[in-house]
Parts: C-alpha cells; structure tokens; sequence
C-alpha cells in the first residue's frame, strides 16, 4: 500500500504504507489510513517525530546471527533508515507550521 501525505503549501509526498505508519505512530498518531492533523496540532507532531527519530537513530544495530547468507546482506544494504525516509515529510510539516495549513493522509 502507498500513502500520500498532502498540504496546501507543499508537495504531496508519497510513501510505502509500512514507513508511513511508523511516521505517523512517530507523530503521536495512531497510524491510521486516512487520516489528518490540524493545523494547530501540527508543531507538536513535528516535534515528536524529531524527538522519536533521534531514539530511533541512537538505538544499535542488532547483531545479525546470519550475516555470511548473501541475501541477508543484500537486504541490509538496500534497506533505507527510517530517518532518511523521514526527510520529505518533515519538510511537508514545516511547510504545513509556516503557513498554518492543515496535513492529512490517505492511500
């Protein structure tokens, strides 16, 4: 499942349903598909990302038991941090703080 986030004051931004769910639970949401953030409420969902990225980032890597399979090493070096998957939402939410619009989401 893809989920777009959309704003007035930016571009929508597309993402798979499995990262956008994380965000959103990030966010202090539920993870729900649809779903919206009122414009109000959108500094404090932007401020609990960030704080949830930053655990995030801070946590080890697990110890992979299975790391001379080369499937299992291809897959971690294909897979994208969830931070870096964050940055285009991020940018939407401080366009969304900058002119006060509201943000939502669907599939």
């Amino acid at each position: 499942m893809l989920v777009t986030f959309k704003t007035d004051s930016y571009a929508n931004i597309v993402m798979f349903g499995d990262a956008a769910e994380a965000l959103l639970k990030m966010m202090g949401q539920s993870g729900n598909i649809p779903g919206a953030i009122m414009a109000e409420s959108v500094p404090q969902a932007l401020a609990n990302l960030q704080a949830a990225l930053k655990v995030e980032e801070a946590k080890p890597e697990p110890d992979d038991v299975a790391s001379d399979i080369s499937a299992d090493d291809d897959d971690r070096a294909n897979k994208v941090a969830l931070a870096t998957r964050a940055v285009p939402l991020i940018e939407l939410l401080e366009a969304a703080i900058k002119s006060n619009d509201n943000v939502q989401w669907d599939n």
